[in-house]
């Protein structure tokens, strides 16, 4: 009998199909049970409610155990969006103060999974964050008109003084790139913005808890799962004990008033950061509660900056506070002698028809007075003549060498404080001016960044830092503003000195002139205002567009030194003006932990003096 190929292809074609449809069942039972979790979530979600504990934030004290920063109850709404049935809209905008609007973006806000990237519609998403207790009572009288809606606990910080701001930072909710970096986050939570806040928010931030609460059939939690055997309770952040003293941030934000600029000072043995003011500055009170935003966006288009931390990231001409570390690169160069008054003062430098000004006084003059006097003729002939020095070969090796000195005492790079937003200033290399000069230059031309001018930018935590280096003789341990970490240690390289390349010899021979400036040169204020103290000080004048610059860097005492400091007040003049009057209070302030009578008045006018910039107060 002949074979029926037609019977036998339908065999196969229905044995392809069931196993297709076999196929399919399986892949589909893979993507039911394996692949997504939705069915999973729908289960638990019906059994279970997972309620997040959220642990206290670490509380900050100043060096002296002041509390700075701690943490007062606050309430969030969350909502499992299955649950929802029935929802009164009218009523619950009412309840919690939101109009229509405001609702619909929230919702439409917490489905978009690009902001909300682990929305689920059967696990808890939050509603609305931060509601005092009060706004929590009068919602948790209608709860249960709102099914699917719960409260949640947590906490938001609070300051004890209107002070510190840029320093303390403060917290804001996650961000998606937050989430995405680190997934303890989700949405809602909260994390450091700025300061310490950010710099140390895992050690702040603690760790998340959960219960697991048990559910009917008609969603009423019945207690506890298991009587709390599978709970986990949070822990608590790490406390921080700052190198601040808050009694000295609030004298130097008082003498600030109604100026721009900045106060640094350092614990020269440490390198601990005693204050930290940038002015203007702004109450830290403003950044927390739901109108945080509003008020980050006022200050944002304020056109003060309050918001600038000019502390870590003001990049200003140093001027003659550089003088102190120009003398140390001369010394360790040879190029000068302390004893020896090789270069002649006439009323400044003069090369042919080039002339930089200064002021009179005797010449020529050594090295100590030269400090002492601020002299800018001594300076630039150093400059000149080291930049001249046939040894090193070319203008281009010299400056080399120079700015590799200047470097090693943390001038041109981030001193790596332990804080956000630091900036780097610059230090030239010869690069810059064979780029700008087509390689044809010499000391005359670039001879303004002898005294701190030209395209030389500091930090005022740099000139700090150089005021501790030089008070320490020959090194200092990178500024940082954490003191103490609760069952914790800093960073090792808050621990570890840095030597800069000028030998240890060479700084006596500074601290000798920046004496002088006290005993009888252009700081000789602080000595009246210090009397019994052996202060050591310099004076900085930058030049800029308007009015100068007034700046002053200093320490004290000059044996065993406890403070170093500097000043900087744009627009205010000479250093003798306000750099040195302020810097001097606050040292006095730190010293004997409160200022004198004479001293108190003296505050109040300045802390009263307005400096003008044009028609505009700024």
């Amino acid at each position: 009998m002949a074979k029926d190929y037609v019977l036998e292809k339908r065999k196969f074609v229905i044995g392809g199909v069931a196993i297709c449809i076999v196929l399919i069942y399986l892949i589909r039972l893979f993507v039911l049970q394996i692949s997504t979790d939705d069915y999973k979530k729908n289960a638990d979600s019906n059994a279970f409610l997972n309620k997040i504990q959220y642990p206290s934030r670490g509380a900050v004290y100043d060096r002296n155990g002041k509390l700075l920063v701690f943490n007062q109850p606050a309430y969030d709404i969350t909502i499992v969006p299955k649950e929802i049935e029935n929802l009164d809209t009218l009523d619950l905008c009412r309840t919690l103060n939101i109009t229509h609007a405001q609702f619909l973006k929230i919702m439409s806000d917490m489905r978009d999974r690009r902001r909300n990237p682990g929305y689920s519609r059967y696990t808890n998403q939050l509603f609305m964050s931060q509601l005092s207790a009060e706004e929590c009572g009068v919602f948790q009288e209608k709860l249960f008109k709102f099914p699917g809606f719960y409260i949640q606990r947590r906490t938001i910080r609070q300051y004890t003084y209107n002070s510190a701001a840029h320093a303390l930072g403060d917290i804001g909710e996650v961000s998606m790139r937050d989430i995405e970096n680190d997934d303890y986050y989700i949405r809602g939570d909260f994390i450091g913005k700025q300061g310490v806040e950010k710099s140390y928010e895992k050690y702040l931030r603690g760790e998340k808890g959960v219960e697991i609460l048990l559910r009917d059939a008609h969603g009423r939690i019945q207690g506890h799962y298991m009587d709390g055997k599978f709970d986990r309770p949070s822990i608590p952040g790490k406390n921080l004990t700052l190198g601040i003293d808050i009694d000295l941030q609030m004298l130097g934000e008082r003498l600030m008033q109604n100026k721009i600029g900045s106060i640094v000072a350092i614990e020269p043995e440490t390198g601990e950061i005693l204050c930290l003011v940038s002015s203007p500055n702004f109450d830290p009170h403003l950044m927390i509660g739901r109108q945080r935003g509003n008020n980050h966006l006022m200050l944002q288009r304020d056109k003060r900056k309050p918001l600038l931390n000019r502390a870590l990231m003001g990049a200003y001409p140093p001027g003659s506070t550089f003088k102190t570390a120009q003398g140390l690169v001369f010394l360790q160069e040879g190029i000068i002698q302390e004893n020896t008054p090789v270069f002649p003062c006439s009323h400044g430098f003069n090369y042919g028809s080039l002339h930089v000004g200064c002021h009179g006084h005797a010449s020529p003059l050594p090295l100590i007075p030269a400090i002492a006097t601020s002299c800018n003729s001594y300076f630039c002939w150093g400059l000149f003549r080291m930049l001249g020095d046939r040894k090193y070969g070319s203008p281009q090796n010299a400056l080399t060498v120079w700015k590799d000195h200047m470097v090693s005492q943390g001038f041109g790079y981030r001193l790596d404080v332990d804080l956000p937003g630091e900036g780097r200033g610059f230090i030239p290399n010869a690069g810059v001016y064979d780029k700008a000069y087509r390689g044809r230059w010499n000391g005359l031309t670039i001879i303004s960044i002898s005294i701190g001018q030209g395209e030389i930018l500091a930090t005022p935590l740099q000139i700090a830092n150089l005021g501790a280096t030089i008070a320490n003789r020959g090194h200092f341990t990178p500024p940082h503003i954490v003191k103490e970490i609760q069952d914790g240690e800093l960073d090792s390289i808050y621990r570890t000195p840095r030597v800069p390349t000028i030998e240890r010899q060479y700084y006596e021979e500074i601290v000798k002139g920046m004496r002088a400036a006290v005993t009888g040169g252009t700081c000789r204020i602080a000595g009246s205002i210090l009397p019994g103290v052996e202060v050591c000080g310099k004076t900085g004048t930058a030049q800029n567009r308007g009015k100068d610059h007034s700046a002053f860097m200093g320490f004290a005492p000059m044996n065993n030194p406890k403070i170093a400091i500097a000043v900087y007040v744009e627009n205010g003049g000479f250093g003798a003006t306000y750099g040195v009057p302020i810097g001097a209070l606050m040292m006095d302030q730190y010293l004997h932990g409160k200022l004198s009578p004479e001293n108190e008045k003296l505050a109040e006018d300045f802390s009263n003096r307005i400096i003008y910039y044009g028609d505009e107060e700024r």
